[in-house]
């Protein structure tokens, strides 16, 4: 049996956001090797600093969560770790802390969209109790039409994690 360490997951601080959108980027470069192009837009200081919250993990960080409200609940806009950490439990550290302080905040559930195929995003999710969404909202459904340049890289859902 493999047992996971957590990791310490915080609030983002003024000297993080900075380094936010360098580990963004270099975890975007992990799609590439499944021929997946996404545009270089990555998130601005300046969104990330907007968010309803975003969560890190390190110092100086090599992941971070941004999440915002959208028709009511938590989504969770972007998950980015670093390949340098990646598979020690980062990615997972900071979705249960997403999943806490949502419920903390009052969220009934958090919402998010990936690709439903690649390891590291639908299957991930699933995993970790997140559901297809039947009835996304109007502003969740504008998320989608946004992204939607991304399906001629496969198949992407939209996914719900209830908070009870």
């Amino acid at each position: 049996m493999t047992v996971r360490r957590t990791v310490a997951v915080r609030l983002a601080e003024p000297d993080d956001w900075d380094l936010l959108p360098a580990v963004e980027r270099a975890a975007d470069g992990l799609f590439r090797d499944l021929g997946v192009e996404l545009p270089d837009d990555v998130s601005s200081v300046e969104e990330l600093q907007a968010a309803g919250f975003v969560l890190v993990v390190g110092t100086p960080p090599v992941g971070f969560a941004r999440v915002e409200r959208v028709d009511g609940l938590a989504h969770l806009q972007q998950v980015s770790v670093h390949p340098d950490a990646a598979r020690h439990g980062v990615g997972s550290s900071l979705l249960a802390a997403v999943l806490d302080r949502a419920a903390a905040s009052g969220f009934t559930g958090v919402t998010l969209t990936t690709f439903a195929d690649v390891p590291w995003n639908g299957p991930f999710y699933r995993r970790r109790g997140f559901a297809t969404m039947s009835d996304p909202g109007p502003e969740l459904l504008g998320h989608v039409a946004a992204e939607e340049p991304l399906t001629r890289f496969g198949r992407r859902e939209v996914l719900v994690h209830p908070i009870r």
